[in-house]
């Protein structure tokens, strides 16, 4: 029998074929290596690849980061590709982040209410939703072993020189659209921001040869 894989949503499928991935400089390319080769060694040995996404309060940059990793990794079609997030404390995943993938054509449902609510984020119909709340990077939700940590603000880089259980510990960071809360600029610098991660992760994920 034959599994044929979900589409994404028409709105996602849009936005990725929009991505210049050619406008990533050869310095950052090689920020981006490390992530490449843990992917492939993955993939070469028919292992699962479980990669946390880690910055500070686990709010913005590293949900982000979580998400579009894990719909690269369907876009490319590479399976078992398992994408976390956690910071070095838990707050809440801040609501302009949750809106930001939603305009991008995520279907972002709210399952529940208070300080920290959980998110249901899903970019095809029939795949599991990847669920999104702020959480520490050692929270049971998130793998304990066989992962690579990538550490997406500088605050979390330098408060963690080891993540316990990671196999690779790479440095991805990029600027926080925080600066620009409840500023004019806000959706915009957020999309900004949500782009440059989207487009560096589809060319992650298409460098990896199955």
């Amino acid at each position: 029998m034959t599994i044929t894989q979900s589409s994404l949503f028409t709105e996602i499928d849009s936005l990725i074929k929009g991505l210049k991935p050619e406008t990533i400089s050869a310095d950052r390319k090689k920020v981006l290596q490390p992530l490449i080769d843990f992917i492939q060694h993955k993939v070469t040995n028919k292992e699962a690849v479980r990669i946390n996404f880690i910055c500070t309060h686990n709010s913005r940059r590293s949900h982000l980061s979580q998400v579009w990793a894990q719909t690269m990794a369907h876009n490319f079609n590479i399976k078992h590709v398992f994408c976390y997030s956690g910071g070095t404390e838990a707050t809440a995943l801040f609501p302009m982040a949750a809106k930001t993938l939603e305009n991008s054509g995520f279907n972002i449902k709210r399952l529940s209410e208070g300080k920290n609510p959980v998110y249901s984020i899903k970019y095809t119909d029939n795949t599991h939703p990847i669920i999104g709340f702020s959480k520490t990077l050692d929270d049971d939700f998130n793998p304990k072993s066989e992962f690579a940590a990538i550490m997406t603000c500088d605050s979390a880089n330098e408060a963690c020189p080891m993540v316990l259980g990671a196999e690779k510990r790479i440095p991805i960071t990029f600027e926080d659209p925080k600066a620009f809360d409840n500023t004019p600029q806000q959706a915009e610098k957020y999309n900004e921001r949500s782009l440059q991660i989207a487009t560096e992760l589809f060319f992650v994920f298409s460098q990896v040869n199955l």
